[in-house]
């Protein structure tokens, strides 16, 4: 099921997409976070019954918002966690990679609001010179998460989006760390919806690109992740409690600006589209 928040007739709600994804039906619940913290079997069941009623409101007419458009806590994010951008990072960086990567790289995201699609990315090409681009795989923890085994570590995801790790390159270099560099505002677009995850394998294996003015920019595939879904969840949750709600991005492929021999960074006007195979297409322009 494709969950989505939106506004419609200056009200924000949240609502399923019809089976055929011509309208959204609302859901009686305050928002994305309630549902989650409040999901069950049953409600699961209730809205699946529903998303195949197909009366409902155009989807051409809502105005769609980030799924969570202000997180409880700040986004965890996988720094360098596919091998071919391992590779880039480094040359950009100039430092020598050997090919290992025996430990996960967590970081923090700050998102006072997270952008929707069709939102602008705010460039703050003030105190930014080097604006980048990453899509990646957002997972939506539906539960209580501690001490989980890999094993168990899916019956903790409630779902799955779009997120784009907005980066600038100057201030994450700079200060020597990424939160900073990460977390201006407007650097967190998120959407355009939250796929609940019976609809994918676990895990799942999706096509992940991005686009620039069109232009393919990263092309990959979710199950080249170093460091996958079950192992995060796992060992995140060994040393803390993972909330319903909690989003972790899961690292970007090889693509990025930084990656291009010159840089490749992104300036006002830019069109970046952040695509992942299964949930939709999560559409920004840089203002």
């Amino acid at each position: 099921m494709k969950l989505f928040t939106y506004v419609y007739e200056e009200k924000q709600q949240i609502g399923v997409l019809s089976a055929d994804e011509k309208t959204i039906l609302p859901i009686e619940q305050k928002d994305m976070q309630t549902l989650i913290e409040n999901w069950s079997e049953q409600k699961q069941k209730q809205l699946k019954e529903l998303s195949q009623k197909g009366t409902g409101i155009d989807f051409a007419k809502v105005q769609l918002k980030a799924p969570i458009p202000s997180p409880k806590q700040d986004v965890i994010c996988l720094g360098i966690n596919y091998m071919a951008h391992a590779e880039e990072s480094a040359r950009y960086k100039e430092e020598a990679f050997g090919g290992e990567r025996p430990k996960a790289i967590y970081f923090s995201k700050r998102v006072n609001e997270a952008v929707a699609d069709k939102e602008p990315i705010q460039g703050h090409f003030d105190i930014v010179d080097s604006l980048d681009y990453e899509v990646e795989l957002a997972v939506v923890i539906g539960k209580n998460a501690k001490n989980v085994k890999k094993e168990d570590a899916f019956d903790y995801v409630f779902g799955y989006t779009i997120l784009n790790d907005v980066s600038a390159r100057n201030l994450q270099t700079s200060h020597k760390q990424w939160y900073f560099g990460k977390s201006l505002d407007g650097f967190t677009p998120i959407g355009p919806c939250i796929v609940t995850k019976e609809d994918f394998q676990n895990p799942p294996a999706l096509y992940i690109r991005s686009y620039v003015n069109g232009e393919l920019r990263q092309n990959s595939t979710t199950d080249l992740l170093i460091f996958d879904i079950a192992h995060v969840i796992s060992e995140l949750s060994q040393g803390m409690t993972l909330l319903p709600g909690t989003i972790i991005a899961m690292g970007t492929p090889a693509g990025v600006g930084m990656g291009f021999v010159p840089p490749n960074f992104l300036k006002a006007g830019d069109e970046v589209k952040c695509e992942i195979e299964g949930i939709g297409t999560l559409t920004n322009i840089v203002q």
